[in-house]
């Protein structure tokens, strides 16, 4: 089943089971839904909508899960914003923001063991430890609209604008570039997985 809230540069969390759509636009969007999938359904998934979030916004990250959602920076009407939120499964909660405001980045991680890095400004890396962000090292490759996903300690970022092709992981503190860039630079990708086990998939 489709969205029933059309719009583009969304973020979204979560599972193939259990996802979360957040944001989005024209016009900026605070709208949530959340997807199911259950063998037991007549219907094999479905939309629901869930809690809006506090901050109407697009070009955002996430980071976490259906019930355990992290939303961070992004771009308002008014300019781009540092708002950082949590999401508990049916309501959104107002949490300590960005150092410095920030869209088109990267999100992975968890609710409480998060990473925002890219975007613009374009080599950062925040991460965010369940209650607030702190700067972390910065990326080798600078870039904006890339692709990424894993976990604090052991994620990766992939693609971007402009035209970047530079694999980079992340342990933690620093980020280090893997010899195996993408095969062709692409940017607005789709990135899930692990470090290990990573997917990317579309872009322009």
């Amino acid at each position: 089943p489709a969205l029933s809230t059309a719009r583009r540069y969304l973020s979204g969390v979560g599972t193939g089971t259990a996802g979360l759509a957040v944001g989005g636009q024209p016009p900026a969007s605070n709208a949530t839904e959340e997807y199911n999938f259950t063998a037991n359904t007549v219907i094999a998934g479905a939309w629901a909508s869930g809690g809006n979030m506090g901050t109407t916004r697009f070009q955002a990250a996430g980071a976490g899960s259906q019930t355990a959602g992290l939303a961070f920076g992004g771009e308002t009407s008014g300019g781009d914003t540092a708002n950082t939120e949590e999401y508990n499964g049916s309501s959104w909660s107002e949490q300590n923001n960005l150092p410095a405001t920030t869209k088109d980045q990267v999100g992975f991680g968890t609710q409480t063991a998060g990473v925002s890095c890219s975007g613009a400004p374009n080599t950062v890396t925040y991460k965010y430890d369940g209650s607030s962000w702190t700067s972390s090292g910065a990326l080798n490759t600078g870039r904006t609209n890339a692709a990424g996903c894993g976990s604090q300690t052991a994620g990766v970022i992939f693609g971007g604008a402009p035209s970047v092709t530079a694999t980079e992981e992340f342990n933690g503190s620093s980020w280090t570039t893997n010899p195996n860039a993408m095969p062709e630079s692409r940017q607005n990708r789709f990135g899930t997985g692990t470090q290990t086990a990573a997917l990317a998939a579309y872009g322009g």
